[in-house]
């Protein structure tokens, strides 16, 4: 595999996350996001928050040409309308052709058809990251029908094989959502601890982490950080942020606006500090 965690980064992927993140709060990147419209407003405050760019462009006729102007890119299929799935395909091209990193997140794949064959064909395409629940990693990698919608009925641990193999088939680092998020290139696996079970009482709490890993894709071009490195650093941001705010709030709603706060507020220094990862070799 290509574009692995440099060597130190994998005994102190904390201290990557913050250096990524003061990366990209000092050179915000301009994160192209073609997503679902039930999370689209929240998926952009949380960019915004975090310190990056967001642009909802979903137009065909525009959509390839601003993936090539773009630092990052998320395709998500939570609301495949026609319009979308085409600018999906167009934005793919776009990416390709500039080299710019672009997340695919397989939004309730497997029992739904249309979106299902969207997504095989999208994996195809050879994404720099996969980002999903367990239910949807295993539809992708064709070893299970699916979730119940957004929801996972599988465990993490139990997509580990199957996130593996779509890594290497693809060429892509996978991430899967969980309790403990799992982060594989194929080669190695990071389980990371940090979290709340409020990011699922909340539209768009899985979403806006594709986002926010095609903010740290994009932060990371030309640092010397891989692929790996980001997609962690992403997660870790995203989850310790959601910690913090869970511990301030009172229940889904003002967790909701305190995610944003916390993700505005939290420093790099406290990552390192409260970042919770296992790293293995398969």
């Amino acid at each position: 595999m290509s574009d692995l965690l440099r060597p130190d980064s994998t005994t102190d992927l904390p201290g990557a996350a913050a250096a990524l993140w003061e990366v990209l709060r000092e050179t915000p990147p301009l994160t192209h996001c073609i997503t679902n419209t039930v999370v689209a407003g929240f998926t952009a405050n949380v960019l915004l928050a975090l310190g990056a760019a967001p642009a909802m462009v979903d137009i065909v006729g525009e959509a390839e040409l601003f993936a090539g102007i773009a630092s990052g890119v998320l395709i998500n299929l939570g609301t495949p309308t026609p319009e979308q799935r085409a600018a999906s395909l167009e934005a793919v091209v776009g990416a390709s052709a500039s080299g710019t990193p672009w997340v695919l997140d397989p939004v309730a794949i497997g029992a739904l058809p249309i979106r299902t064959a969207l997504a095989h064909q999208l994996a195809e395409q050879r994404p720099t990251a996969i980002r999903g629940n367990a239910s949807e990693i295993l539809a992708l990698a064709g070893l299970s029908a699916g979730g119940r919608g957004v929801d996972a009925t599988d465990t993490t641990d139990a997509a580990a094989d199957a996130a593996t193999a779509l890594a290497r088939r693809t060429g892509a680092v996978v991430a899967v959502s969980g309790p403990v998020d799992l982060v594989t290139d194929g080669e190695r696996v990071l389980r990371l601890a940090n979290g709340h079970e409020l990011l699922t009482r909340v539209t768009g709490g899985g979403c806006a982490l594709g986002a926010v890993m095609a903010a740290f894709l994009g932060a990371a071009r030309n640092t010397g950080h891989g692929t790996l490195t980001a997609v962690a650093s992403a997660t870790l941001v995203y989850t310790i942020a959601a910690e913090r705010a869970a511990a301030v709030s009172s229940g889904p709603g003002s967790f909701a606006v305190a995610l944003l706060d916390a993700l505005a507020s939290v420093d790099p220094t406290d990552v390192i500090a409260d970042a919770r990862v296992e790293v293995g070799a398969l």
